[in-house]
């Protein structure tokens, strides 16, 4: 709780006072995250309820409060929204790299195995660099401040794996199992991206050519 509180909701407040005290036209930008919504397994919009259902989405609504509390002092501040964001840079710690790391070691040899909870949750797989240019297209406007910064596409992890074992033409099947433990947050974590689109951004990177470049 700590931790989160102390990195994302101080932290923001740091750089919101800083830009405030000492360079008041200086642009910030805040990230944000689906995981801070009230999730009805709908697409969810920036318009939508925040949920906090744990300390990290506790610490990134408080950060998106500080923002529109600075902005109403006339700072900048915009918040872009993440449904994910991946790249070959991610650790092991998230799925979608342990499964291509798995793979890619799988395919030369290694008998280990994926133990993996849900393999139906339903989410975004949107690589990093476009993410990056969603969130030069809002601090480059100034009519939206807050966007979710998304594709609005869901794959299942059962269809991650597919993909990325299917590049080393191995059968995922035979190296994931159950982990009864885990407990998914949520069924499907899935975005409305109509606002962001309306200011002319677009991934470029398709959930095939994603798997690729982590496979790489």
């Amino acid at each position: 709780m700590f931790e989160n509180h102390a990195t994302i909701a101080t932290g923001t407040l740091n750089i919101l006072e800083a830009v405030k005290r000492n360079s008041p036209i200086t642009k910030v930008f805040i990230s944000g995250s689906g995981l801070q919504f009230k999730n009805d397994g709908n697409p969810i919009k920036e318009t939508d309820p925040f949920e906090a259902r744990d300390a990290y989405s506790v610490s990134r609504i408080q950060s998106v409060y500080a923002a529109r509390y600075f902005r109403s002092l006339g700072i900048k501040a915009y918040v872009g929204y993440f449904f994910n964001h991946d790249s070959p840079l991610r650790t092991e710690r998230h799925m979608t790299k342990r499964i291509s790391e798995a793979a890619k070691r799988i395919a030369v040899g290694s008998n280990e195995k994926l133990a993996i909870g849900d393999i139906d949750a339903v989410k975004e797989y949107t690589y990093a660099g476009d993410i990056v240019r969603g969130i030069w297209a809002i601090v480059n406007q100034d009519k939206v401040f807050e966007a979710n910064i998304s594709s609005g596409k869901g794959y299942s992890i059962k269809e991650w794996l597919e993909q990325c074992f299917s590049l080393v033409s191995k059968d995922w099947q035979e190296y994931v199992v159950a982990n009864p433990d885990f407990v998914s947050g949520h069924k499907q974590l899935v975005s409305d991206p109509t606002l962001i689109f309306s200011l002319g951004w677009r991934p470029e990177v398709s959930f095939e050519e994603l798997a690729k470049l982590m496979m790489k």
